[in-house]
């Protein structure tokens, strides 16, 4: 079963542990992630310790194959987020089996 979290449930989660307003925990989220965005865009790399690194990459264009009718096509050059999770994070996901 797939379980998705919303920004509903993570400004719900601000709100509960530190106690600003919901409209003040909006706004927090909005910023960090506005924050982890830009520096994306300029910089090409974002870390943040012990959670991750997102990294901005160029994928060329290439040809690819539409599985039911086997038409060939374009698909265009275009920038992708790569996510590469850190060895505490790995760590302390695996040690809590």
């Amino acid at each position: 079963m797939r379980i998705n979290l919303t920004k509903k449930e993570i400004i719900n989660s601000i709100y509960m542990q530190i106690g600003y307003s919901k409209k003040i925990s909006e706004n927090l989220l909005e910023d960090l992630l506005s924050v982890i965005l830009n520096e994306l865009i300029l910089k090409k790399k974002v870390k943040i310790p012990k959670f991750g690194t997102f990294i901005l990459r160029n994928k060329k264009s290439r040809i690819g194959r539409n599985p039911k009718t086997r038409e060939e096509k374009v698909i265009s050059e275009r920038n992708v987020i790569l996510f590469k999770v850190s060895k505490e994070l790995k760590d302390y996901i695996n040690s809590n089996d």
